[in-house]
């Protein structure tokens, strides 16, 4: 059987299929967990595949590392040409680069069995393309100079923490790894401008080291002048990475709503959702009806922004559709009604009614006083509860809660007949035990007078 450059032309295409094979698994596997769940949009696709980089990446330098050890060795004393000497490198970025477009073609035809949202950003497929690139000829120039059997998982390894600790260093370092450079927002949308910048710093540095390798073992003066323009059209990407601006304010974008039984807005992509928050807000809705905070409105707001009710408007968080997303925002929806209270009395008041709000059984609390507390209000009907609500809101956004809005603590005299909260307040009491007015249908109880 021919050797070519001391491997078999079957040993070549055996490892190329197989590798070919194994990072195509590892892509869709790696995509797949940077996917972000339930959020049908082209760009989550792109965000995902360089994500993907992470493992496919190292992969891809082990595997140049290896041929490029055992093609040392069969070249070894032979003299190289130019075109012979990048033969071979260039013929493993095309093998990589064949397994990152087989994993965009499958996610892709997932996508088209969808309606997405939003354009393909090629700039963003452009980065995942030139950092296997540079992953590839990293893990190339490592093989030829350390021709060892240890040296390909080393390779790998080093990519791997390298690149790891670039991309999660922040600041301005995180823009020279191949990646999305920040976790993706789908309000902010993918910059195709800081992409392009990101792919000619990548493709540039690639192609410096692949020219500067190939100058040294061919000692070709042409060759090295072409590895000097390109570690100057690197600079120029690193120039342009470093002088772009910050992130522009979230762009205006077209929710998609569901206007009944109240109006629910989400991202496009996000669409998928609207029935089931629809659900968890209409019970909030129904609970703050008639006070400050009172909604008809729910609309999904950017991760970054503060949520600050406003009234009629209920602005959410939500970070993907996976399994539980509708609690998730309504909890940290009702959370942002009002703020966690110094000292344990006053918050365990709180959180009485915040379970409430929430739909969750009402907590008992660190103190006797909330165990009443809790007992008392759970004994109130729902109705009973709204206008205790609307009575004493203010109150509970600013922490004054106490066991006199709570039938009056284990010592008071609150006690519930026939559905009806009756409250009086004890001979010589200090504090004023306030009253709930009754069910719609019930007959009237004592006028409260604060």
């Amino acid at each position: 059987m021919r050797e070519h450059a001391g491997v078999t032309r079957e040993e070549l295409k055996q490892s190329a299929a197989v590798t070919v094979a194994v990072l195509m698994a590892l892509g869709l596997a790696a995509a797949w967990s940077v996917l972000i769940p339930g959020v049908d949009a082209w760009e989550n696709i792109v965000a995902a595949v360089i994500g993907s980089l992470r493992l496919t990446g190292p992969v891809a330098a082990g595997f140049a590392a290896w041929v490029a050890l055992r093609k040392r060795k069969a070249l070894r004393g032979r003299a190289l040409g130019p075109w012979r000497a990048l033969k071979a490198p260039l013929a493993i970025v095309v093998v990589v680069l064949g397994s990152f477009a087989a994993t965009v073609l499958v996610l892709a035809v997932k996508t088209v069995l969808t309606e997405q949202a939003g354009p393909i950003s090629l700039p963003g497929l452009g980065v995942g393309m030139a950092g296997l690139a540079l992953y590839s000829v990293i893990g190339w120039v490592a093989g030829w100079f350390a021709p060892f059997a240890i040296t390909p998982p080393l390779a790998g390894l080093g990519c791997y923490l390298l690149f790891s600790r670039l991309a999660d260093g922040g600041g301005w370092a995180d823009r020279l790894a191949p990646g999305a450079g920040r976790p993706y927002d789908l309000f902010q949308g993918m910059g195709g401008a800081a992409f392009l910048d990101q792919t000619i710093w990548l493709l540039g540095i690639t192609t410096a080291l692949l020219l500067g390798w190939a100058a040294l073992v061919t000692r070709q003066a042409v060759v090295l002048a072409c590895a000097l323009l390109a570690v100057l059209a690197a600079g120029t990407g690193v120039a342009r990475l470093l002088a772009a601006p910050k992130p522009a304010a979230a762009q205006d974008i077209a929710y998609a709503c569901q206007e009944w039984p109240i109006t629910v807005c989400l991202h496009p992509a996000m669409r998928a959702g609207l029935t089931e928050l629809g659900t968890a807000f209409t019970k909030i809705a129904s609970r703050l009806a008639g006070t400050p905070a009172a909604f008809t409105r729910v609309e999904q707001r950017p991760l970054e922004d503060e949520l600050r009710p406003t009234p009629g408007l209920a602005p959410i968080h939500v970070r993907d559709l996976s399994a539980g997303f509708a609690d998730e925002a309504s909890y940290e929806y009702v959370e942002s009604l009002a703020a966690k209270c110094p000292g344990t009395p006053a918050d365990g008041y709180r959180e009485i009614v915040m379970a409430w709000l929430r739909g969750e059984p009402l907590p008992g609390g660190p103190l006797p006083e909330h165990e009443y507390a809790a007992a008392w209000f759970s004994g109130l009907s729902e109705h009973q509860r709204r206008e205790w609500l609307r009575m004493f809101f203010s109150d509970f956004q600013s922490c004054r809660l106490s066991s006199t809005h709570f039938g009056g603590g284990p010592g008071g005299s609150g006690r519930h007949r026939s559905g009806t909260a009756q409250v009086t307040a004890t001979a010589g009491s200090p504090q004023q035990v306030y009253p709930v007015y009754p069910d719609a249908g019930d007959a009237a109880v004592t006028d409260w007078r604060p």
